[in-house]
């Protein structure tokens, strides 16, 4: 599949629209440079985060390459996407650290969160499309929301991310028009459209057609290395996952059960990760939720008692 763009399509934002009168100017944290090249852009340190008494990540410790797709993976429940709202800032840990291109996320107010989201772009789970705008115009909002550039300009920016993810032709039809594939290929358009440094995707593989889904997994390798993002990925689906991804990280009872590459993870002899990638139905995590054995169920004692 051809994205169809030119080397000039493929800086960044502000190198292309430096001379439109009515840009924006950006805040100075965002013309900051980065750190290094060969820094991470997301580093987490012995992170802890709980809702409640309910602990989700403890001590989870791991960084994020720039320029690379890392897919952060694990059983429902173990904080991945918990890991996401993190990074941009939704919620804040307990304790521990995490850095967004060296910056404390933790530590940000509200201007500062609202700068480096500036730097992210997101994929939610099945798209999130404002079901009441057309596809051109939810690809043109975070432009319109963010930004001053003239209508003429943001119309271009629209049609080429578009073209990138090839609905450039369904620009006028609405999300109830278009199939569940192609609503997630929109949404994607949409988490580019700013030049992020970083597009954070939750389950974007989910529900989708075996056509949808590869199509869906080349785009985000494909636009990783063309626009030079660095891409963290959430998913379930381990055979597309690690086709695209440089890392994978799986997150198990609150920490990192493994981490490297993909054929690494693949090879661990470490039992839960041996029954995620090899989908065992049973392991360290059990089919049977925890209760009575069965002879306490079944056996004479409970007929006499009456047990429930």
């Amino acid at each position: 599949m051809s994205l169809a763009m030119s080397s000039a399509d493929r800086r960044p934002l502000s190198s292309r629209v430096h001379t439109a009168p009515h840009a924006s100017r950006a805040p100075d944290c965002l013309s900051s440079m980065p750190l290094s090249i060969s820094s991470p852009l997301v580093e987490c340190r012995d992170l802890r985060f709980g809702y409640g008494d309910r602990p989700i990540l403890d001590g989870v410790s791991f960084t994020v390459p720039r320029g690379k797709v890392t897919a952060l993976m694990g059983a429902s429940g173990g904080g991945k996407t918990t890991v996401l709202r993190l990074i941009g800032g939704q919620v804040r840990a307990q304790s521990g650290s995490l850095r967004f291109e060296g910056q404390e996320v933790g530590a940000l107010d509200r201007a500062g969160l609202y700068a480096i989201r500036r730097r992210m772009g997101m994929l939610f789970q099945f798209g999130a499309l404002f079901t009441d705008l057309t596809v051109f115009d939810n690809v043109a909002f975070p432009l319109r929301e963010h930004t001053r550039l003239p209508e003429a300009l943001v119309r271009d920016i629209v049609l080429m991310k578009l073209n990138a993810v090839g609905l450039r032709g369904a620009r006028d039809l609405r999300p109830s028009e278009i199939s569940g594939g192609m609503a997630r290929r929109v949404a994607l358009a949409r988490a580019i459209v700013l030049d992020p440094d970083l597009v954070m995707y939750d389950e974007p593989f989910a529900g989708l057609d075996p056509i949808s889904l590869g199509t869906s997994a080349q785009l985000i390798r494909r636009l990783n290395d063309s626009l030079g993002i660095t891409s963290i990925v959430v998913s379930h689906d381990l055979e597309e996952t690690f086709r695209i991804a440089d890392q994978v990280i799986i997150l198990a009872n609150g920490r990192v059960a493994a981490q490297g590459a993909p054929a690494e993870v693949m090879a661990s002899d470490d039992p839960l990760v041996r029954q995620f990638v090899h989908a065992q139905p049973d392991g360290p995590v059990r089919f049977h939720y925890p209760g009575p054995t069965v002879a306490e169920d079944f056996g004479p004692r409970a007929a006499a008692g009456g047990r429930r």
